[in-house]
């Protein structure tokens, strides 16, 4: 079974998950902590839990999924992971928070661990990730599915009764309709799980999100 830990983070309001399973490995997703209260808070459920990081994965390369990645990295020695059409995103942190919102951001960022191609897995206690790409928001943006517990986390390629935005540079509403063409084929049980707002279902979006009713 897994067990699922929610932190919103930073000033765009930016959710981070930390799962787990029975064996007490556990996975960081979009580790957006930038006050030092967040960085606290996620170490400290960390260790009251006694758990093994053995993951830091991102959905996609925005700094506001990756503010945190530094701290992470310096605690628990992981390096993130995620799609390699993100890679000059990732490596460019300091400029997005500068064009995107004025922020000078003078720190030391961790090192990229690897970069995801097609066909790979996130693997982790008795559980895997299947790894959905689904570019639009960027084009690394990816959707971690594990299809055993029927539970997709989405980071902002989809929200509730929303999408991610496509204006930003290497975004596409092309792509985007294509990738919520792939989401539609999830079971409508699926647990949705975005990178900003609530919690919602498959089943609740095909009713209600705009995107995905035609």
């Amino acid at each position: 079974m897994l067990n699922i830990q929610r932190f919103t983070c930073n000033m765009l309001q930016e959710n981070c998950y930390v799962v787990y399973d029975e064996t007490k490995e556990c996975v960081i997703i979009d580790c957006g902590a930038f006050y030092p209260e967040e960085h606290q808070a996620i170490s400290r459920f960390i260790h009251d839990n006694k758990l093994t990081p053995v993951h830091l994965i991102a959905t996609h390369g925005h700094f506001d999924h990756n503010i945190g990645n530094d701290v992470i990295y310096k605690e628990f020695k992981l390096k993130v992971e995620l799609r390699i059409e993100d890679q000059s995103l990732i490596e460019n942190l300091a400029d997005q928070a500068s064009s995107m919102l004025g922020m000078l951001l003078q720190k030391e960022y961790a090192p990229v661990g690897h970069y995801f191609t097609d066909g790979e897995t996130v693997t982790f206690g008795n559980h895997s990730f299947t790894i959905l790409h689904t570019p639009g928001h960027t084009p690394g943006s990816c959707v971690f599915y594990c299809e055993e517990e029927k539970v997709a986390f989405t980071g902002d390629t989809l929200f509730k009764q929303s999408i991610g935005r496509t204006d930003f540079p290497g975004g596409s509403y092309a792509q985007m309709k294509e990738s919520l063409k792939l989401l539609r084929s999830l079971p409508e049980s699926t647990i949705i799980l975005c990178g900003h707002g609530p919690q919602t279902s498959m089943a609740d979006e095909l009713r209600s999100n705009p995107y995905l009713i035609y």
